[in-house]
């Protein structure tokens, strides 16, 4: 199920705006991790009908059409109002049905064959025309993201390709998918649902779907798109036939992440993420020819936090992301070729204090990663980084060849000196930065940290293998199938060349990707817990990536506003969110 090419280009943006976000009462919490989410109470008992809820987006998106490659997370959030999402995620990323759309899903349970997925409809679930979901929506969904058909450019999920047929079952509001192999994940699929007219043909879903998409089947409509003003507009769905929506529209604004923070204190937003204003801060005085130096950046953000949580009339509500940041170390070469030194730095890195260095002054708990498939706080999440065993980073340099001399290792005269490439202008990313560099420079390996700009990160750098390590963050998925590409071994392309997709770090081995595909198959959840597991533990023996930690969300939120805040894995209930009664 490796991703096309088109979809690791997409892939590609999406780091890049992982990078460009800088870092991605309590509810929830588990063992593993702080409170896994962070939202205002949502009583729909004393959350008052009506009202104009002004919520801030990065920039009007270029689509709605959340599995086209110029979809983004502003795409995301928008459309999963206006859209079926069958199942919906809780903080721990646990997938339960929806009732607004299914009256139940089954899967034919492990071992038997073929796998088959019975959905039965909410029969009272249509689309804003009041036509009613149906089989239809299902096929042709399908055949568009199958892959089959190449005229169809789309970031293609997981999943599709595993679907043998899908076909209307003993009614109208029952549909029936039967996969050619079986797929353990098979809940991440169809979410968000499109209504056919809009994926049936290649000419109809390679539009771009924006202003002119006014079907909804979600608690909401599309009224308004103004990319010029910058400004897209929900109005209460009247065909909607769940738990009326308390606001009476959603106004999501264009407002950049430097401006977030005036536009809240001037009272012209009501929700806004400002991770990105706190961590990109940019101090006074600076110029092109005049850039901040470390300590300026770290007192900008600083005052950035500050003031986010001192802002009259609003709360700043803080979580775990769904994402995380991680250390790609690039296989393919200079001495990181070699395993015994990959393992030497992963040995070497202090996870534990490279989280409290980046997530401490955010006012976040500190919690490492010791899993490359699953974050802390997340169902299933295990702790397999002792796999990499207990030998010290100089013992097992030292069995590379690598001996000290001044402070710093060498080999055959040459040093032991890495780049590493961190996203300029991130405070967190230079926080981190300097953590690592400072446990690397104790086993004797020296790092040099090289900021470069979020829009030639991926293209200029990781794509090409231009660099030695690299600081950046990817989306958490509450669906392990989905992290598949970022460990695929490469495989020769039509020129000869590896083509790596979204693995920069360009390692991978067949083992695990037979483990990957087996977990992906396996039906039966606790088999397939330990096939992830036993594929984690040999991601950490192969050490080209150390998961470092779960990224920040910083959410302010106008007091007085129900069902918002930082919701981590959890899927936002839009049609609670709204003005509590006075």
């Amino acid at each position: 199920m490796r991703a096309s090419r088109a979809a690791d280009r997409a892939a590609a943006a999406a780091a890049a705006l992982c990078l460009a976000a800088g870092l991605a009462g309590c509810t929830g919490g588990s063992p593993d991790g702080p409170a896994a989410s962070d939202v205002t109470a949502a009583d729909r008992a004393h959350t008052r009908d009506g009202g104009t809820v002004r919520w801030a987006v990065d920039a009007v998106p270029a689509t709605l059409n959340v599995y086209q490659p110029a979809a983004d997370a502003d795409s995301e959030l928008i459309a999963r109002a206006l859209l079926p999402g069958l199942f919906r995620l809780d903080d721990r990323g646990r997938a339960t049905l929806d009732p607004d759309y299914l009256a139940g899903a089954e899967s034919t349970p492990a071992g038997r064959s073929p796998q088959t997925v019975t959905y039965r409809l909410n029969p009272a679930a249509v689309w804003s025309d009041g036509s009613p979901l149906s089989a239809a929506d299902f096929t042709a969904q399908w055949k568009a993201l199958s892959g089959a058909d190449p005229a169809f450019r789309s970031d293609r999920p997981a999943g599709y390709d595993a679907i043998a047929s899908v076909e209307q079952g003993s009614g109208p509001h029952e549909v029936k998918v039967v996969f050619k192999q079986p797929y353990a994940d098979w809940r991440s699929l169809f979410s968000p649902l499109y209504p056919a007219a809009r994926t049936a043909t290649a000419d109809a879903f390679n539009q771009p779907l924006d202003g002119g998409f006014r079907t909804s089947a979600g608690p909401f409509v599309l009224t308004g798109w103004d990319k010029g003003a910058g400004r897209a507009v929900l109005t209460r769905n009247p065909r909607w036939w769940g738990d009326p929506a308390k606001a009476q529209e959603i106004d999501f604004l264009a407002v950049p992440a430097a401006g977030r923070l005036d536009a809240l204190a001037k009272d012209e937003l009501d929700i806004a993420a400002v991770t990105a204003s706190v961590d990109r801060a940019v101090p006074e005085g600076t110029t092109a020819a005049a850039p901040p130096d470390a300590a300026a950046m770290v007192e900008a953000s600083a005052h950035a936090l500050h003031r986010a949580e001192t802002l009259p009339g609003l709360t700043l509500h803080r979580a775990p992301a769904a994402a995380f940041t991680q250390l790609t170390l690039n296989t393919a070469r200079g001495p990181l070729a070699d395993t015994t030194v990959r393992q030497a730095v992963a040995r070497a890195v202090d996870r534990q204090k490279t989280a409290t260095a980046a997530l401490g002054p955010l006012g976040l708990g500190a919690v490492p990663l010791g899993n490359h498939l699953l974050v802390a706080g997340q169902d299933g999440y295990h702790d397999n980084s002792g796999a990499l065993g207990t030998a010290a980073a100089g013992t097992l340099l030292d069995r590379a060849g690598w001996a000290s001399s001044d402070g710093t290792r060498s080999k055959d005269g040459k040093k032991l000196a890495l780049t590493l490439l961190i996203p300029d202008g991130s405070t967190t990313a230079r926080r981190t930065a300097d953590a690592l560099t400072a446990d690397l420079a104790a086993a004797g390996i020296a790092v040099a940290a090289e900021p470069v700009p979020v829009d030639t990160f991926v293209t200029d750098h990781l794509a090409k293998g231009d660099f030695d390590l690299a600081l950046f963050s990817w989306p958490a998925s509450a669906y392990p199938s989905d992290t598949r590409p970022l460990y695929a071994k490469p495989r020769p392309g039509p020129d000869g060349l590896p083509v790596v997709g979204r693995n920069y770090g360009r390692g991978g081995t067949a083992e695990i990707d037979r483990l990957l595909d087996r977990a992906a198959g396996e039906l039966d959840p606790a088999a397939r817990q330990g096939l992830l597991q036993q594929a984690d533990a040999r991601l950490w023996q192969l050490a080209d990536v150390v998961p470092l930690y779960r990224r920040p969300d910083l959410v302010a939120v106008r007091n007085g506003v129900a069902g918002a805040g930082a919701y981590g894995f959890t899927t936002p209930r839009y049609q609670d969110v709204g003005f509590r009664q006075e």
